[in-house]
């Protein structure tokens, strides 16, 4: 299922946001509207495009064996302050080529699955498929960060069919499972919601990485057991 789904920004939603665009000091921003909102129907698109591989992926899965590798999906598509401020990191202008050039996960998607196994086999079939081309991988489970943080990044690029071309559209994935998204999702909002260090708790939390992970490698091996 589809868990959390963010839409894309419309042609007043993009209007609204005058006041920081001027601000950001991006010259002719109004005249370029429609065209900033062409580009985010453009990566919602594509956002969709891999959802919708996604839950039918998952979904015969099911009917062939009885069991869903994904537990749930969210999708999100980057918001135009998130862009500009990825762009001035970069040193680019915030513009339709820069966009184009600099940002690859302005549409994203999140793969929660049961098992750590499920990923991977999720992963197998998705890019197995002829019109999905990968970009990028960066396989956080084998290799964790230091913080402890576990995932599987992918960037995808599928092509979208407009009313008058094709275009080919990166999408980010981030796979995880269900324990690796409780961790990531508490380690965020404890570092980005509280104004304290937190490198005091660096320890600790990396210890809650390392149960979880032990904790997954044993139920993965009852699974193993079970299904033999």
């Amino acid at each position: 299922m589809i868990l959390e789904r963010k839409m894309q920004m419309n042609v007043p939603d993009l209007k609204q946001q005058d006041g920081y665009i001027e601000s950001s000091g991006v010259e002719n921003m109004r005249s370029s509207i429609v065209e900033f909102a062409g580009l985010f129907h453009l990566y919602n698109s594509a956002m969709k495009e891999v959802s919708t591989k996604l839950e039918i992926l998952d979904d015969e899965f099911h009917i062939r064996h009885s069991y869903n590798p994904i537990h749930h999906l969210e999708c999100r598509i980057k918001s135009l302050r998130s862009i500009h401020d990825k762009l001035l990191k970069r040193g680019a202008a915030l513009s339709i080529d820069s966009v184009r050039e600099y940002v690859n996960d302005i549409a994203g998607i999140r793969v929660i699955c049961n098992f750590v196994d499920d990923i991977y086999l999720t992963e197998k079939l998705l890019l197995r498929q002829a019109d999905i081309t990968l970009l990028k991988r960066k396989d956080y489970i084998a290799s964790p960060k230091e913080n402890g943080y576990r995932s599987l990044h992918l960037v995808v690029e599928v092509p979208v069919f407009l009313s008058d071309k094709t275009e080919n559209v990166p999408v980010e994935i981030q796979m995880r499972t269900v324990a690796m998204d409780y961790w990531a999702s508490l380690e965020h909002m404890l570092r980005y919601k509280n104004s304290v260090d937190m490198q005091e708790h660096s320890g600790n939390l990396l210890h809650c990485a390392n149960v979880l992970a032990e904790t997954e490698r044993t139920m993965q091996e009852i699974r193993n057991s079970i299904e033999r």
